[in-house]
């Protein structure tokens, strides 16, 4: 088994690998609203910030899992109306960015955001995951934040049983009632860690 390091953001050549490796971790839930498949993938190559992204990688340097994090300065995946656009036409930009912002989230003082956690098919069960996690708590703690908050939606109980063996604490539900036709999932559940020494 390789060993795992954590290295910040991810080069231009493997902005193509992160964008897939997000759309496979998230197309169940954004699909109905980013489909066709080329035009997400397009959409997100285009608008990853690596400033905002931890990458796990093996000893050999190969990329095995990212987690993003939001911050009042930026998110892993960003971008703008007219980005939206560039690849889905101003109709098309429109009404997503409309349904997307149902699911925005805004950041809080003392709180360091997760925006997405993802890992490679064929790297899960070897640990990615958990050091990722492990590596945003100490992202947070290096910022002089005191807590991590991610929402994990109830349609994945296995990302759910992993945060709380992480230390994260489920708080409250939100349910999105027929929304829940859109994105596939019923409610959210919001977690926070603390992370303050």
């Amino acid at each position: 088994m390789h060993a795992l390091t954590i290295t910040r953001g991810f080069c231009e050549t493997e902005r193509d690998t992160v964008a897939r490796l997000y759309w496979d971790a998230f197309s169940g839930k954004l699909g109905p609203v980013m489909r066709p498949r080329a035009r997400a993938l397009a959409f997100f190559t285009s608008v990853l910030d690596p400033e905002f992204a931890l990458t796990a990688r093996d000893d050999t340097g190969t990329l095995l899992g990212v987690v993003g994090f939001k911050t009042a300065s930026g998110a892993l995946v960003g971008g703008s109306l007219r980005d939206m656009a560039q690849v889905y036409g101003w109709v098309g930009a429109l009404w997503r960015a409309s349904v997307l912002s149902l699911l925005e989230r805004d950041t809080v003082t003392d709180t360091l955001l997760l925006d997405g956690i993802f890992v490679a098919p064929e790297a899960r069960g070897r640990g990615a995951g958990t050091a990722l996690l492990t590596a945003i708590k100490a992202e947070a703690r290096d910022r002089g934040l005191s807590f991590v908050r991610l929402d994990v939606i109830d349609s994945n109980p296995r990302a759910r049983a992993l945060y709380e063996r992480e230390g994260f604490v489920a708080g409250e539900t939100e349910h999105i009632g027929p929304l829940r036709h859109i994105f596939g999932f019923r409610s959210a559940t919001k977690m926070v860690c603390v992370v303050a020494a």
